[in-house]
């Protein structure tokens, strides 16, 4: 009787040997799919300046690596170390489908003075691109408020800006004078800078010629012979 119980005892231990031994390996089965398993599709969304596949190598998953080595957190670290880029938020669907949606630190003007491209959030870099040129010193009073108003620009009219000049005269210490790509200028001061962003349709209420609109005082329009 005693060598029979010892028999069954035997024969249950390695039973539940086997068992766990098959969990084990479906454990790294399962595992070893889920480490290889590679991302499948990417989305960006929210951005103009950068392209999508300027922001997939900055976000270092151009290669379509491992999901799970590259999860959501990280990518955002990746992009939010980049200058160009303020604020991500990437979400993943079905494990494998990336979702980004970027905020842009996007340039907005070319300071002549201390020859740095200025960004949205005000820091500055060697970098050059297709943007108004501030030709001269902004006053240190004027400057943050300036940069404040011109990230408030559409980016359609910031587009149409060739140079700024800061003008102040006796009456106005806060004044610009904007030369435009289509031959027109423009006067305006910290507190009309939002004016801008009508110009297309004061222009369309204007004679169709080149000259100089006060935005800076009302809507004036002096037409340059």
């Amino acid at each position: 009787m005693k060598s029979k119980t010892k028999k069954q005892k035997r024969r249950i231990r390695y039973d539940r040997i086997i068992f766990f031994l098959v969990i084990i390996i479906l454990i790294t089965s399962c595992f070893t799919y889920l480490i290889n398993l590679k991302i499948s599709n990417i989305y960006i969304s929210n951005n103009s300046f950068l392209t999508d596949q300027q922001i997939i190598e900055i976000a270092e998953i151009s290669d379509y690596p491992s999901t799970l080595q590259n999860m959501s957190f990280q990518i955002e670290k990746r992009l939010e170390n980049n200058i160009y880029i303020k604020d991500a938020k990437v979400t993943k669907k079905g494990l494998t489908r990336v979702y980004i949606e970027v905020e842009e630190n996007r340039p907005l003007f070319y300071y002549d003075y201390n020859k740095k491209t200025i960004l949205l959030d005000g820091q500055e870099t060697d970098d050059t691109f297709i943007v108004p040129t501030v030709v001269n010193y902004i006053t240190d009073s004027y400057y943050n408020a300036f940069i404040e108003q011109m990230s408030k620009l559409d980016i359609s009219i910031l587009n149409r800006i060739s140079e700024i000049q800061f003008s102040p005269n006796d009456v106005d210490d806060n004044r610009f004078f904007l030369t435009m790509s289509d031959g027109n200028y423009v006067y305006v001061n910290i507190d009309t800078f939002n004016k801008l962003n009508k110009y297309i349709s004061i222009l369309e209420n204007l004679p169709n010629k080149n000259g100089i609109l006060y935005l800076d005082y009302g809507n004036n329009f002096e037409i340059i012979e």
